[in-house]
This record gives C-alpha cells, sequence and structure tokens, in this order.
C-alpha cells in the first residue's frame, strides 16, 4: 500500500510538471520507470498511472499528493476471489492469500463483481470496497424512508409517486425578477434601499 501511493505521488510530479494528466501521457512519461523504481507488476504500475490520471480529471489547479495508506485500486488481473472467505492479492513479494469476512452472509458470487476493487485502511483495519450488482429482487424497502428526486422541470418527485410542480414558486420567482428589474431601472435612492430588503 505505502509502495503503491509512493508511485503515485512520483507519477503525481511527473505529470504535474510535464503537464501530462492523461492515462496515456503519465505511461509514455515514466510506466517502465515506476515499475524499476518502486518494484511494482505491470498490472500495479497501471492502476497507480489510472490513480493519479483520475484524481487529475478533476482538478489540474495544483499538484496532487497521494497519503502513505491511501486506497489501492485493484482490478481482476491483480486481486481474484476464490471463494467467500479468501481472495488472492497480488504483493510486491508474489501472490498472497488472505481471509476475509464481511457482515450479513450474502453468497459472494464471482460473476457479481463489477469493476475495480479499492483496498482502503482505516483505523487499524483493512476493508475492500466492493461494487456488485444485485438482483431487483433482492433489495429491501424501507417504507419508513421518503425518497426525495429533486429536479428542474418538477420541484421535487417522491419515491410514492407524488409529483410536486414548481408553478407556484415559478410565479413568485418570476414577480420579484420584474419588480427587481422596474426598481433597478429607476435608480433613485428609495428604490436602492427597497432592493435590498428583497
Amino acid at each position: 500500500m505505502e509502495k503503491f501511493n509512493e508511485a503515485c505521488n512520483y507519477d503525481s510530479e511527473i505529470a504535474w510538471f510535464n503537464k501530462k494528466f492523461g492515462k496515456t501521457g503519465i505511461k509514455k512519461l515514466i510506466y517502465y520507470n515506476i515499475k524499476q523504481r518502486y518494484s511494482l507488476s505491470a498490472q500495479l504500475t497501471v492502476r497507480a498511472i489510472a490513480k493519479v490520471a483520475e484524481s487529475y480529471s478533476n482538478d489540474r489547479k495544483t499538484i496532487h499528493k497521494f497519503d502513505k495508506r491511501g486506497a489501492v485500486v485493484y482490478d481482476q488481473r491483480v486481486l481474484s476471489f476464490k471463494n467467500n472467505d479468501a481472495v488472492s492479492i497480488l504483493t510486491l513479494d508474489g501472490r498472497e492469500k488472505i481471509s476475509i469476512s464481511y457482515g450479513d452472509f450474502r453468497p459472494l458470487g464471482k460473476n457479481k463483481i463489477r469493476g475495480q476493487t479499492d483496498l482502503i485502511y482505516d483505523d487499524d483495519n483493512f476493508y475492500l470496497m466492493l461494487v456488485m450488482e444485485v438482483d431487483e429482487n433482492e433489495v429491501r424497502y424501507n417504507d419508513d424512508v421518503l425518497g426525495v428526486d429533486l429536479g428542474v422541470a418538477n420541484i421535487a418527485t417522491t419515491s410514492d409517486n407524488k409529483v410536486c410542480k414548481g408553478t407556484k414558486a415559478d410565479k413568485v420567482r418570476e414577480r420579484y425578477t420584474s419588480l427587481k428589474s422596474r426598481l433597478q431601472s429607476k435608480g433613485t435612492w428609495s428604490a436602492k434601499k427597497h432592493l435590498k430588503n428583497i
């Protein structure tokens, strides 16, 4: 984990100073150097480059630094599930079979796992963060909770299919916009004072 994040910090510096922020650009600059310098496998080197590129896709204003115990991003080539209580994970010293445990027991079907898996460290424990596809009939609904989707055309739509139109709010908004426009065009002391109170 620490080597992976050291590699990410090195990747980040090179990317920042060369102004190359995409996966391909960073990879061309430093792939072999990273692989040798940090003794990472080919796939972990690629995952480190991808982590850096992904972080710069949101913000390129400053150089990005990664915590020494930041998440390690795995895919199927470097982490595989052996059964419900073990994973095979690629380390700097080769593959290791690691026991895992999780909360509510549910069969961990390998075909349900989607995309990458992140290994995170929190409060002296390691956690694997998985994305799983769950059949619709496995989702549990709670009648005590109301979901609200805030929208543009309708102000809100609730999970029990109640639609709240914004007609009244739109009329009030239009009235205030019109009033502001009239007051601004007058430009008198009284109008400016009135504008502050709106």
